[in-house]
């Protein structure tokens, strides 16, 4: 009996619903999460809710990887869904922060499987060209979702209640496995090797090492110890699972991949670019909110160009690929984002806050050609046998870069607001809390608001002046690319 084939549309449909459904959660989780704070009384562990999910997300995206390519990507996709499912029903019927956390975790894990292997799937049922115009449909689902989400969680938290933002979930997710079930067919792997579980184990600690001393950082006060703690144990995992990797006979992440150099740099400028992109996404609100007291919603909305040039980005990138070397890409694409950097760096505080919709809207389409690519070459520098734990290592490195530069640039922030409070008698870090909120800004004292904003100014300014100088340390590292050897100066 011949093997059914995959039908491609379901198959990409399905994906297009998961990538929506989990680019949208994570921005209502946002919307939600005052009224989830105020219900659970746990201001205090807040951050956390967003922290476990990058943590274990990063933990488990290159052994999921690998597990794609060993196994095969339904069996892995499907696990992923399921325990994705588990952790939102669970995170709906929390009643405490420590058990929304718990289960927030779990869903982190679960989400470790969708963005990797969904394109791995896109990897084996498109060709070069139209696989980038696909990313840039499932890209889309940003940009949309970026707009409805601020709506669609306001609707649900007023109407319902929170715990109906993680119960939507479910019936949507149960759906996409069906689809799965039924369309996506790949021959049978024979399975001759064993999973290396005890490099896993290293590798997974080093992870949760690394990204829980960052996180560290964002406490005040900070606690130094723990930060150099987590990175002692960070390195010392490091050094056991490069050991164990040379002597695994099938190793979760093959140490040969650090010996390809191009890999190397597409995947060390995209972990920049994409720890950059947190400068943006969390910093613009800030400075609309604090800066010119917009609500939260129109702060929101100046990003929502990014999200849409990002599509059409993606979608160039397919045409620039079959043309253009993999340097000559990130080249162009990084000078839209230098630009941006550069006007955020010297934006005076008085600008018009229309501004942002131009430079957000720059920054898009680079960072649409330059994630895109990034992704594409990665895929295209390995064996066929070896693209999902590539895809997998390009998503850690995405996530990573996220988690640790969302902790820096946070203290960028503090630390420059810090000094320069020291200029202005009577303001404080509690009254700058109150003026990033703009409902509560307009409680403090009149005379003082100048002041106040010029001091957020000043911490955005540092923010932005270091997210400058990543996206030069791109171009730099891109210098080092010789990718166009081994892949030719077009398409394949």
């Amino acid at each position: 009996m011949s093997q059914p084939k995959t039908n491609v549309l379901a198959v990409t449909i399905a994906i297009y619903v998961a990538t929506f459904v989990s680019a949208i959660e994570g921005t209502i989780v946002s919307t939600a999460l005052p009224t989830i704070v105020g219900n659970l009384h746990g201001v205090a562990l807040m951050n956390w809710v967003f922290s476990i999910y990058l943590l274990a997300t990063a933990m488990v995206t290159p052994i999921y990887g690998k597990l794609a390519d060993v196994i095969g990507r339904k069996p892995v996709m499907q696990f992923g869904l399921a325990v994705f499912i588990v952790g939102s029903a669970m995170s709906g019927l929390a009643n405490s922060m420590p058990v929304l956390i718990f289960w927030r975790a779990i869903q982190g894990i679960g989400a470790g499987a969708l963005l990797p292997v969904s394109m791995t799937i896109i990897a084996d049922i498109y060709s070069l060209e139209k696989r980038a115009k696909i990313l840039g449909i499932t890209n889309s689902a940003w940009g949309i979702a970026a707009v409805l989400a601020p709506l669609l969680g306001g609707i649900i938290i007023d109407k319902l209640s929170w715990h109906w933002i993680f119960f939507i979930n479910v019936p949507v997710w149960l759906i996409t496995m069906v689809l799965f079930q039924l369309y996506l067919h790949e021959p049978k792997r024979l399975r001759t090797e064993s999973i290396d579980y005890l490099g896993s184990f290293w590798l997974m600690l080093c992870l949760l090492s690394l990204m829980l001393s960052f996180q560290v950082l964002s406490s005040q006060p900070i606690r130094w110890w723990g930060f150099v703690g987590g990175l002692v144990i960070s390195g010392l995992s490091l050094w056991l699972f490069i050991r164990r990797e040379r002597r695994a006979v099938d190793p979760i992440i093959s140490l040969e991949l650090f010996k390809n150099r191009p890999f190397i740099v597409q995947n060390a400028i995209a972990t920049l670019i994409n720890g950059y992109l947190m400068a943006l996404t969390v910093y613009v609100p800030t400075w609309g909110q604090g800066i010119h007291g917009v609500s939260a919603s129109v702060a929101g909305l100046a990003l929502t160009p990014n999200s849409l040039l990002w599509v059409v980005g993606a979608f160039a990138t397919g045409y620039f690929l079959a043309r253009w070397t993999p340097r000559r890409i990130l080249y162009f694409s990084l000078s839209f984002i230098l630009v941006a950097g550069l006007a955020l760096a010297l934006l005076p505080m008085k600008a018009p806050f229309g501004w942002f919709f131009v430079i957000t809207a720059i920054n898009g389409f680079g960072f649409g050609i330059a994630l895109t690519a990034t992704t594409l070459t990665s895929q295209r520098l390995v064996s066929a046998e070896n693209v999902g734990v590539a895809t997998s290592f390009n998503t850690l490195g995405r996530t990573i870069g996220q988690a640790l530069m969302v902790s820096i640039f946070g203290i960028i922030l503090n630390t420059g607001m810090q000094q320069s409070l020291q200029h202005h008698p009577g303001t404080s870090m509690a009254m700058m809390n109150r003026l990033i909120n703009p409902q509560t800004a307009s409680g403090l004292p009149t005379r003082l608001l100048p002041a106040l904003r010029q001091v957020l100014y000043n911490g955005l300014h540092w923010v932005y002046l270091i997210g400058f100088l990543i996206v030069v340390l791109t171009f730099v590292i891109n210098r080092l690319d010789h990718s166009d050897e081994i892949l030719g100066n077009g398409a394949d």
